[in-house]
């Protein structure tokens, strides 16, 4: 029991020293409220976001997007990954193409995505589906090309073809380097949405920072940066969540 107190606690101790240190220093007028507000001054203005419903609404929009991107764009890059990764042919017909893209940064597509898709939530959809894509498929691909051939002739062996040997031998086999795509993705994601969302928004925890910047409110710029940080964090942790259960089978998931 103390153990995993212990455990659970030594992650947040550097988080709370921060905080503690970055209130001293305000308070002491080491640094200007106006630049740096206080811990306290920033809980005081979140309050008063959740209060008002503002914080909902803006939070809700940017969960939103970023969870319509990741299903589109992690599905397309699972799905290539796999294809890739089982078909020499497809391998060859599709991978330079998507290498190239995926060296392109998000910033240089913006001009042509608001061609493409004007300032709708089709253009910041777009941004986070492409970000979240990549990872997703490179390290599938990596999984499905690195499973042991021993394993696939044994599958055979017991008579798996198919669908079952696809799904019992190479999906199987390549879980932990889906996972690792996955969380990577994540992150992206939230990367990916910051910018996506200073495209003419009206919505999103992106544009409640834009208004604010443009206010002088450096509270609730720091709030905005929390949520991204809290954002990624939740998402971080279900993905391990789902690791564990995915893979309790491998000796590094063996609690």
């Amino acid at each position: 029991m103390v153990i995993q107190l212990k455990r659970t606690a030594i992650p947040w101790l550097i988080p709370i020293f921060i905080i503690v240190a970055w209130q001293v220093v305000v308070s002491g007028g080491f640094v200007s409220p106006q630049l740096l507000p206080a811990p306290l001054t920033v809980l005081k203005s979140l309050y008063q976001l959740v209060v008002s419903g503002d914080l909902t609404y803006h939070m809700a929009a940017s969960l939103g997007r970023a969870l319509i991107g990741l299903v589109i764009g992690g599905g397309i890059g699972f799905i290539l990954g796999i294809a890739n990764g089982l078909s020499k042919f497809s391998y060859a017909f599709t991978d330079t193409t998507l290498q190239m893209i995926r060296n392109i940064p998000n910033l240089a597509l913006v001009p042509l995505v608001i061609i493409w898709f004007g300032i709708d939530e089709g253009a910041k959809i777009f941004l986070v589906s492409i970000g979240v894509m990549f990872p997703i498929y490179i390290n599938t691909l990596h999984g499905i090309r690195n499973i042991d051939p021993g394993f696939i002739e044994m599958g055979r062996m017991y008579g798996l073809k198919g669908w079952r040997l696809f799904k019992e031998i190479l999906l199987i086999g390549a879980l932990p380097s889906i996972f690792v795509g996955l969380r990577y993705s994540l992150g992206v994601m939230w990367m990916t949405l910051i910018v996506a969302e200073t495209i003419a928004s009206t919505r999103g925890v992106g544009y409640l920072a834009m208004t604010a910047q443009q206010f002088m409110q450096s509270d609730i710029i720091i709030i905005t940066i929390l949520l991204y940080a809290l954002f990624g964090k939740v998402a971080d942790l279900l993905a391990r969540y789902g690791e564990r259960k995915a893979l309790k089978w491998h000796k590094g998931y063996v609690q």
